[in-house]
């Protein structure tokens, strides 16, 4: 459930840390630290969504294992977090978490990331106002025991900003080229305000840079999922304030069924000067995953395709105790494509043992030791998706009825 800024806030009580296991199983294998960094950030954040219930029961958040977690991800070095109001207790349970912390991980050594401006799925949610984007601060701040924060999107702008597209799903590669001037990407659009939606995300990137400018925000983006919206927005931020954008993040873009990240991140710096661009979301929010959520927005067309996808990839390993899972074979081509386009990744960790296996995979990738059978995975995946006629297809931009 996610809280409204005047709503009483939940509680997530932490035992004593000396109560909490730490085990073996809560410590790294000391040779697969993760060390590189794309521009400010690690090659991997910890997307804490999971510590919400789009991914997990209470259960499992009002537990000890978001703790473990976070220590975990730490101690491997993912010591960068996103999270957002959105996420319901998401900034309470992570907060709390690096509050217990805080003698092994000083806020120092960490990176916290956040959003403002959506609280909900209606219209009636979104609260762009001046007044708004500082009380969403405020209280994130004070769910994560800060004094500032080293990001702060503009959460879904796509949700506000006007629509400027000729389609709003399926594949929007042609945005880059023929149909430029259709999404409002021509040269000669660059300034232009399409109306009260555009304006209201212009009065939220000006309400973070005041903050920024207070040394509470360091650096101020946007975030959402359609490509050419996030692209046409962080131009106009560019062309009517002088001034571009920190950071850009997107998701479910840079994965085995939709690549268009790739094509779409050089035009980020070129065309609007943003300084970082972020790839969210290598399992496609749980889709390229063993049980899909019953809320994802994919299409039939999309989740069905994939669903096909999935028990060919597990026939193809048969029994083979070796063979990479559809979730390890989702994130191995994720990250390696990541490494290629030097961007980092936002990955959905919830449990230890998804810790470990994000480190282990991300050293395989880095090294180059990715088993051959990996690519020849990776291939018959993209071959299927394509004769499926949903390789790079998104699906309907998120907006609300």
């Amino acid at each position: 459930m996610v809280e409204r800024l005047d709503a009483p806030q939940p509680v997530y009580p932490l035992p004593a840390i000396d109560q909490i296991p730490d085990d073996e199983i809560d410590r790294p294998k000391t040779d697969k630290q993760i060390t590189t960094r794309f521009g400010e950030l690690p090659a991997a954040v910890f997307g804490a969504a999971s510590f919400s219930a789009f991914y997990n029961t209470d259960d499992h958040i009002s537990g000890t294992n978001p703790f473990r977690v976070t220590r975990l991800a730490l101690r491997y070095g993912i010591n960068a977090f996103d999270t957002s109001p959105y996420y319901g207790p998401s900034e309470i349970v992570l907060g709390n978490a690096l509050k217990a912390l805080e003698n092994e991980f000083p806020r120092s050594s960490y990176q916290l990331i956040t959003k403002c401006g959506r609280f909900g799925n209606t219209r009636a949610d979104i609260d762009l106002t001046w007044a708004g984007v500082r009380a969403s601060v405020k209280r994130s701040l004070s769910r994560l025991y800060t004094d500032y924060l080293d990001v702060v999107y503009v959460h879904d702008v796509e949700l506000t900003a006007d629509v400027c597209a000729p389609r709003t799903a399926g594949n929007h590669l042609s945005a880059l080229g023929s149909e430029r001037e259709a999404y409002g990407l021509a040269e000669h659009q660059a300034g232009q305000v399409l109306g009260e939606g555009d304006r209201e995300v212009l009065g939220a990137i000006a309400a973070l840079r005041e903050l920024q400018e207070g040394g509470i925000v360091r650096n101020v983006g946007i975030s959402g999922y359609p490509l050419p919206t996030l692209l046409r927005i962080a131009i106009l931020v560019l062309h009517t304030t002088g001034r571009p954008l920190d950071i850009v993040m997107s998701y479910s873009h840079l994965n085995l069924q939709n690549r268009t990240f790739e094509a779409f991140k050089p035009a980020f710096p070129e065309r609007a000067k943003v300084k970082q661009v972020v790839s969210a979301s290598p399992f496609s929010m749980g889709l390229l995953s063993p049980k899909p959520p019953a809320w994802h927005p994919a299409s039939d067309e999309i989740r069905m395709a994939v669903a096909k996808a999935i028990a060919m990839h597990n026939e193809r390993i048969g029994g083979c105790s070796t063979g990479p899972t559809i979730s390890e074979l989702a994130l191995g081509y994720a990250f390696g494509q990541a490494l290629k386009a030097q961007t980092t990744t936002v990955v959905g960790l919830s449990r230890i043992e998804d810790v470990h296996t994000c480190a282990r995979i991300w050293h395989l990738v880095e090294s180059g030791n990715l088993q051959t059978e990996w690519e020849t995975h990776f291939e018959a995946t993209i071959r299927f998706f394509e004769a499926e006629n949903v390789l790079d297809k998104s699906w309907e931009n998120p907006a609300f009825p």
